[in-house]
């Protein structure tokens, strides 16, 4: 017989918490990893983009991302 005194009616709820848990921590993980996390990519990940791909200097690049750092101010 399930007593409220005795806990047992919450015992259901224990491996629904954990299942919880468990996908919200690898949806944080992914999303945090791909650089999605407000569904934007970060200004120095496109940086680097461009920079990889040819689209701006090396000096272009370090001045920007020096920018970028340090929110405008000079």
């Amino acid at each position: 017989m399930l007593l409220a005194h005795d806990g047992w009616f919450l015992w259901p709820l224990i491996p629904l918490a954990w299942f919880t848990l468990f996908a919200l921590f690898f949806v944080f993980v992914i999303r945090r990893r791909r650089g999605w996390w407000d569904g934007r990519r970060s200004g120095e990940s496109v940086l680097a983009e461009r920079y990889a791909r040819g689209e701006i200097t090396e000096d272009e690049y370090h001045t920007r991302l020096t920018v970028l750092r340090d929110g405008g101010r000079r």
